[in-house]
């Protein structure tokens, strides 16, 4: 019995010391998007300052229909890899090709809520589905 324990010991240290070495999914993914926002000219999330016109690409974590003083309000969460930035479309509840998992590129002035950037009615293109 305490051979089979023995045996186990070494897996589970190996494990752990293999799964520090390599990188999880989320920081290959989180990588593979920076290296594409640097690549299309986009300025890095965690750069955008308070009231800067800019441009940046990622993929939309979440996508979710909140009104805003009674209005119809599309938001979404766009991350590229170095930190999340709000995007809303208000007067929208939805925007065809605007879902989870979908990269696109957005433009517009950036606004800080709740130390948060957020993009409000952005212009945007959404990236070829192959891309993802």
């Amino acid at each position: 019995m305490s051979g089979a324990t023995r045996s186990d010991r070494p897996a589970g240290r190996l494990r752990r010391i293999f799964d520090r070495l390599t990188p999880s999914q989320e920081d290959l993914h989180s990588e593979e998007l920076r290296k594409d926002a640097a690549s299309v000219g986009c300025t890095r999330i965690q750069d955008c300052q308070d009231r800067a016109v800019v441009t940046v690409t990622g993929t939309l974590r979440t996508v979710t229909l909140r009104p805003r003083a009674g209005v119809p309000a599309l938001e979404a969460e766009l991350f590229d890899g170095t930190a999340p930035l709000d995007v809303v479309w208000l007067g929208r509840r939805n925007i065809a090709g605007i879902e989870p998992g979908r990269r696109i590129i957005a433009s517009g002035r950036v606004a800080i809520q709740r130390g948060r950037p957020v993009l409000f009615n952005p212009k945007y293109e959404l990236r070829p589905v192959g891309q993802e």
